[in-house]
């Protein structure tokens, strides 16, 4: 068992952070959910893929006395993490359905004896038969509900056996729960909090902004060759291809394999033992390219994946997030690729047809609506990606997309927009409703719908004004307008669509309109994805770089664990760039812990060694470190989400108490929303929310206290003031130190 740091909390995350992990700082909001978690508070923690959620229970775990439950929905994910833990010299196991009968024994015995500091399971094992009975026999502290999205039925990957993680609630009535998840709107955020029963939980919420990635989205044509053109432009790297169906996905790794790139399939319908072995063959290397169905990745900790392709169109806009999201996880550049077709669009419109349930198919076709609308924006593709999660992006080019890096041809579209403009509000005048956008399109194409017999729209002046142009044509148009404000979409789930008041004046105005076309065909080859994302880059010697990757893969294969297990590769570039051949310089590399540094520095060092005396030393210019954020940024990165709306409501004039009502959250969550505010910039002022005594109390009860948790300060003053006030009054404190 791991031997633990001293007393104070925060000093012990710190130094345990630098001995087991070997990293000097935690990245951004990783102290405070670990402070909140280990002063026993509900906590729910919203953090892209990359950013070290898993470091969030797996560090205060080696603080705790006891045991930590992981519960994880992949099998894969827990021996990958477990792998990784035990290389670092954490005690942790893990019980799923790939143990023998003699090993699950041997586990549940070490539980018994308290051996272990954290435990992975599943699910379904967690609640089943008498595992709630033993589960309370070993000393649980803390329990962390790992993609906790799959919770909610508002999420894109909605499991029902995670409904059942409620009832530890009773179990466990005094043990603090964590929800982690890279992906959930604010609607499955308070999903999430409803359905763990999480008693008045701090929320923290990192922006969803990945730097190190670039988003390029080109017209489809022939995929399988596009595929084959990017994987060979960068033929040391490993990729995702994402396809829609298990027979695509094996069509595309046999032709990629008969071009001599190592490509594997994965999907549900192959045999568990062939679809696991797939998966390790991609995760140590040895496969370079893996082509999927959706089945594969949720949790797959591969840091060093170094593009994603999506071939065929996502269904919806929270799923591409997350499969692009495991791309570059270990902060190095990498790249996504989305192959767009409007076929596929029409593809997945009959697959939504196939729906019964008539407000799931509607809640279908808007999921489809805003992926498709990201595909043929001919805006910021980050700008895009953040809003949907309600996140603002504050500049103008983000430097990382083909729309910022190459904009597109505008041309005259005044008397397009005016038929479709003119076509929605006949429909309306007509019918007294308001339709979706593909009925839309169909009337002004002159369809033979249906609806449009349905609903006499045959007749209307505007129907088939439009024949000229391809149906998909006018639904592309249709989705530039609604992004203009001309037209706008209804938010009940059935998405139709309406003239606003801009877009009727703009029919009465008679203004011209200049809209960009949709992008030419382009390949997917070296030439086109030159100007790529270098957030995160890290020149080092690659001829060095390439003889530590070989070192690494023998000790991994040695041990029969992926590669990464043993160092990631930016640990690696680090080496490649530093030289160190003497221990405690090895063991100020990035990612080297001391159980790290023993198991694995001889040959790592021993190849550094041999590489100087037969090459000279490459310099390097120092790495820049990450520029402080501007005050806006700060504050914007901190509200998104939950505590932006509590802020934009608060000032609107509403106060806490009837913020807290409204949305239907506890007065201390709402003060927590505000503190953060003030924290990030926003300008209030301390008498607004508590009195000259309160304050001069609470300091005197911080007075000699250097803890992070405010559990003994909210003791300390026999609970008369609410933490939210405490949080406050160090967050004024942190501004006047800032500024």
């Amino acid at each position: 068992m791991t031997t633990l740091a001293p007393p104070n909390s925060a000093e012990r995350l710190t130094a345990l952070l630098k001995q087991i992990f070997g990293y000097d700082d935690f990245r951004p909001l990783q102290q405070e959910i670990m402070a909140a978690s280990l002063a026993g508070l509900d906590t729910v923690a919203i953090l892209p893929t990359g950013a070290g959620k898993s470091l969030c229970y797996q560090l205060p775990a080696l603080v705790r006395d006891g045991l930590t439950v992981v519960v994880s929905p992949l099998i894969a994910l827990m021996k990958d993490q477990v792998d990784q833990l035990e290389a670092a010299g954490v005690a942790a196991t893990y019980l799923n359905s790939t143990l023998d009968p003699a090993e699950m024994r041997a586990r549940q015995t070490g539980l018994d004896q308290g051996e272990y500091q954290l435990l992975y399971v599943a699910p379904e094992r967690l609640l089943a038969g008498d595992f709630p009975r033993k589960l309370a026999g070993w000393n649980v502290r803390a329990i962390a509900v790992d993609e906790a999205h799959c919770i909610s039925e508002w999420g894109h990957d909605f499991r029902p056996e995670y409904r059942q993680l409620a009832s530890l609630r009773e179990r466990f009535p005094g043990t603090p729960f964590l929800a982690l998840t890279a992906t959930a709107t604010p609607r499955v955020r308070e999903d999430i909090i409803a359905q763990l029963r999480l008693a008045d939980p701090q929320v923290f919420i990192s922006s969803f902004n990945r730097p190190n990635l670039s988003y390029r989205v080109i017209p489809k044509e022939k995929a399988i060759r596009q595929v084959w053109e990017f994987a060979t432009a960068r033929p040391l790297d490993s990729g995702i291809v994402y396809c829609q169906s298990r027979k695509s996905t094996e069509a595309l790794a046999a032709a990629l394999r008969a071009e001599g790139i190592s490509a594997l399939a994965y999907h549900a319908g192959m045999e568990a033992a062939e679809r696991s072995s797939n998966q390790d063959a991609f995760l140590r290397d040895e496969a370079r390219v893996v082509c999927a169905t959706v089945a594969f990745g949720m949790g797959i900790n591969k840091p060093n994946v170094r593009w994603v392709i999506h071939a065929d169109l996502p269904k919806n806009v929270e799923g591409y997030y997350q499969e692009t999201g495991r791309a570059g996880r270990d902060g190095l550049p990498a790249d996504c690729l989305l192959l767009y077709s409007r076929g596929d669009v029409v593809k997945q419109l009959r697959f939504l047809d196939e729906i019964s349930d008539e407000q799931a198919r509607a809640v279908a076709q808007a999921q489809l609506d805003q992926m498709t609308g990201y595909a043929e924006d001919d805006g910021c593709r980050r700008s895009h990606l953040l809003e949907y999660f309600g996140e603002s992006w504050p500049h103008d080019n983000c430097g990382g997309c083909d729309s910022c890096l190459t904009p597109r041809e505008t041309y005259d579209a005044t008397l397009e927009c005016r038929k479709l403009l003119s076509c929605a509000f006949r429909i309306r005048q007509h019918s007294g409703f308001t339709t979706g956008l593909q009925h839309m399109a169909d009337v002004i194409a002159g369809g033979n719908t249906e609806k449009i017999r349905r609903w006499n729209h045959e007749t209307l002046s505007t129907y088939g004004i439009g024949r000229e142009t391809p149906r998909a044509d006018w639904v592309a148009l249709g989705r530039q307008l609604l992004k203009s404000g001309l037209l706008c979409q209804s938010q009940d789930g059935f998405s139709t669509i309406a003239l606003t008041n801009d877009g009727l004046n703009a029919l009465k105005d008679g203004r011209s309109f200049t809209l960009t076309r949709p992008p030419a065909a382009a390949r997917a080859d070296s030439a086109s994805a030159t100007a790529v994302a270098k957030a995160g880059d890290i020149p080092c010697d690659e001829g060095l770089f390439a003889v530590l990757r070989a070192v690494r893969k023998d000790i991994a294969d040695a041990r029969d664990v992926p590669a990464y297990v043993v160092f990631s590769d930016v640990s690696l570039r680090h080496m490649a760039r530093d030289y160190p051949t003497q221990p405690d310089a090895l063991l100020n590399t990035p990612g080297v812990g001391e159980k790290k540094l023993a198991e694995f520095g001889a040959p790592i060092m021993d190849a550094i060694a041999k590489w100087i005396t037969e090459h000279p030393r490459q310099a390097f210019t120092p790495l820049k470190a990450a520029a402080a954020p501007a005050r806006k940024m700060q504050a914007e990165g901190a509200l998104n989400g939950t505590a932006l709306a509590t802020l934009e409501r608060f000032r609107a004039g509403i106060s806490i108490e009837g913020i807290a009502k409204e949305r239907g959250l506890s007065i201390s969550t709402i003060e927590s929303h505000i503190a953060r505010a003030i924290e990030g910039g926003e300008k209030l002022e301390p008498r607004t929310f508590y009195t000259l005594a309160e304050e001069e109390e609470m300091q005197a009860a911080f007075v000699g206290y250097e803890g992070l948790a405010l559990a003994p300060i909210h003791e300390k003053l026999d609970g008369r003031i609410s933490y939210g006030k405490l949080k406050m009054l160090l967050a004024f404190r942190h501004r006047s130190e800032v500024c």
